[in-house]
């Protein structure tokens, strides 16, 4: 796979360091329902090196499931590893749209295997809330690369956007191996990428607009597949 240059002192192509940096980049936020302290001090600290002893001592603000309360991030990333579901998720990034944190944010939640980001590398990672150091990221500069990627993993693509052609969402037997493709907010995805799916589809709509926020449409499809595939 053939990946653009990057600046010598910037990470190394392809898959995205644990935490990838960028002018948007930004502290882990802090919730008021966090964890406290581990009661009892360090005599009582849990004997699992899982556990982040910074944690223990100072408590757990993070926005992680009380499951994963005061475990190390890559202790996280790897029992997500575990049980990631076997669909990707691909967003073409021309515009450095603002909504792609959101599906990161949203592709974490629903434990998708791979997020791709087709395009300029960089992106906004402000709507992600620090979901994308637990998500694999993987970077392709243009189409023909990514394209590339999934005939070789023998994944369809499955790309999202309402023109014409395009099939309804819920009626239709989505892959349980493949590639969900988002596009822009506005232009939705490129001719390149629509030719390059194997499958085309929208979602149902019965109001005045024409489209719906582009991050919004990528979670009704992820919870799309969720709904039929996903293992309780």
């Amino acid at each position: 796979m053939t990946h653009e240059p990057t600046d010598a002192a910037g990470p190394e192509p392809g898959r995205e360091p644990e935490h990838p940096r960028d002018e948007t980049d930004h502290p882990e936020p802090t919730l008021a329902h966090g964890v406290g302290p581990w009661p009892g001090g360090p005599d009582a600290w849990p004997d699992d090196p899982r556990y982040d002893a910074e944690l223990l001592a100072h408590g757990d603000t993070r926005n992680v499931v009380d499951r994963y309360r005061y475990w190390r991030l890559d202790a996280i990333v790897a029992d997500l590893d575990e049980r990631r579901h076997p669909f990707h998720v691909a967003i073409e990034n021309w515009q450095h749209d603002l909504n792609i944190g959101s599906i990161v944010r949203t592709a974490n939640a629903f434990a998708a295997e791979t997020v791709h980001i087709i395009g300029r590398r960089r992106w906004n990672r402000r709507g992600a809330m620090v979901t994308d150091r637990y998500q694999h990221l993987l970077h392709h500069p243009d189409v023909a690369d990514f394209v590339a990627w999934a005939r070789s993993q023998s994944l369809p693509i499955v790309a999202v956007d309402n023109v014409e052609g395009a099939r309804p969402v819920d009626d239709v037997e989505l892959p349980e191996r493949c590639v969900l493709l988002f596009g822009q907010e506005g232009p939705g995805l490129s001719a390149e990428a629509l030719a390059a799916a194997d499958l085309v589809v929208e979602i149902t709509q019965y109001g005045s607009t024409r489209s719906i926020n582009a991050s919004a449409a990528a979670a009704i499809v992820m919870h799309e597949w969720v709904r039929r595939h996903a293992r309780r």
